[in-house]
């Protein structure tokens, strides 16, 4: 899909007070960011931001930090958190890639991937949110307990993730082929792409990565 860039965009996101400039110089010194020593949780491909928003809105206690490599897509929401009374959630416009340039080993507690890019050529599938030079970079940075959790619409991709995040570091703990009618539904925060997805009748996919 061709996202159509928004100009000023970049200059509005350099200036903005929630989102992190230089996020490198944070490494290992999040607390700092944060002023508290709470988890921190991620979402690696935020768009418009409605699900960690609304996370972020459920459980003061955790501190969220979401990802757009976008600026015009991490503009829409910036938009939209300036309406929000919140001081646990800030944004970062970087590449997923770079997190460990970024994070300390075990500085984060959870990784969300909400309906990312499938990269559908065999030839794109190192550029896959779950492919297995992402999952080193999510090892990387997550505490030993720490979880990956995946959702998508897109069933060739889920099955792709299946068989490749496990490995001799990681195992599927939990998943299901119809999120919103099973026990892993409970809870469930929806993404605008999940609400427009499932109100069409589409089944929603959903996996639990987690260490061995």
């Amino acid at each position: 899909m061709r996202l159509r860039h928004i100009p000023g965009s970049e200059e509005e996101i350099a200036k903005s007070p929630y989102v992190v400039q230089n996020p490198e110089e944070k490494k290992g010194n999040w607390r700092e960011v944060f002023c508290n020593d709470n988890p921190i949780e991620i979402e690696v491909g935020m768009g418009k931001g409605r699900f960690i928003m609304e996370l972020a809105s459920l459980h003061p206690d955790i501190n969220y930090v979401g990802i757009e490599r976008y600026p015009s897509v991490l503009l829409r929401g910036l938009q939209k958190r300036a309406g929000m009374e919140l001081d646990n959630i800030y944004f970062m416009c970087v590449d997923a890639k770079d997190l460990s340039e970024i994070f300390e080993p075990g500085e984060v507690q959870k990784v969300y991937l909400n309906f990312s890019d499938p990269w559908p050529k065999d030839r794109h599938a190192k550029r896959r949110l779950t492919s297995e030079e992402f999952m080193e970079v999510y090892d990387k940075i997550l505490k030993p307990d720490g979880v990956v959790e995946f959702k998508t619409d897109n069933k060739g991709l889920f099955d792709y993730s299946l068989e490749a995040i496990p490995s001799d570091i990681w195992q599927i703990r939990e998943f299901t082929r119809d999120l919103h009618h099973s026990e892993m539904g409970k809870g469930n925060v929806m993404t605008e792409y999940e609400e427009k997805f499932s109100s069409k009748g589409n089944p929603i996919y959903k996996l639990i990565a987690g260490r061995r």
